[in-house]
């Protein structure tokens, strides 16, 4: 039963603003104030619309706070964030990085990108397209990894939990997944035990992109549809 709406009626007649302290969200009644959600029906929404991206959570559950908290990762890949030192596999080909070139080599110039030259065909070679935008192949999937850092503290990392659910709200059984670059899951994070945890963990979005006719069968349990 979510019961915000009256406690908040509650303290528009009487005053104050609940418990701002993260300690102290569930004892004080200011779930509300978490960061992310509670409950996977209505968890906080994260976006993705480029790969590959890494992103981390460093943060802490428990009581007398927030137990459990949940987010919502929602896919709609359009482009490619690759650069230097970023790679991005697609069907298991890696992407053309420019970068600067050194200066010692006296036999050969660096190499120049003029964007207003060689627009049309010469001697059979068409002019180079460049753009991030991921390249259309049939029924593409992405790949996910959820990694748990941990924080060094053995008595700590042993009562934390974290956890990939699928968007059937579906507890996962493993920490990688591939799925469509159009579709969305969860991650919940979850105190086994009556006191404060830190977490540290990593989210790796789109380190692969492939056909779902090109994943190879020791990588096919974990596709999800």
């Amino acid at each position: 039963m979510n019961v915000t709406e009256q406690i908040n009626r509650s303290r528009q007649m009487m005053g104050g603003t609940g418990n701002t302290n993260p300690s102290y969200y569930s004892s004080s009644k200011s779930l509300n104030y978490a960061k992310g959600s509670n409950s996977l029906i209505n968890a906080t929404s994260t976006p993705i619309t480029a790969i590959p991206q890494i992103i981390n959570f460093q943060d802490s559950v428990g009581l007398f706070g927030s137990e459990n908290v949940f987010i919502k990762v929602d896919l709609n890949i359009l482009n490619s964030l690759t650069g230097y030192g970023e790679e991005l596999a697609i069907n298991g080909y890696l992407n053309a990085v420019l970068g600067g070139a050194d200066d010692s080599d006296i036999y050969y110039e660096k190499v120049v990108t003029d964007y207003t030259r060689d627009l049309v065909i010469e001697n059979t070679y068409e002019p180079a397209v460049m753009s991030n935008t991921i390249e259309k192949i049939a029924q593409p999937l992405i790949s996910i990894e959820v990694e748990n850092l941990k924080t060094g503290n053995k008595y700590i990392d042993a009562w934390f939990d974290v956890r990939i659910y699928t968007k059937d709200r579906m507890e996962y059984e493993y920490d990688r997944m591939y799925i469509s670059p159009t579709s969305f899951f969860y991650i919940g994070f979850h105190a086994r035990n009556t006191k404060r945890l830190p977490y540290n963990v990593r989210m790796t979005v789109g380190d692969g992109y492939t056909s779902i006719y090109d994943i190879p069968a020791s990588e096919r349990r974990y596709i999800v549809s």
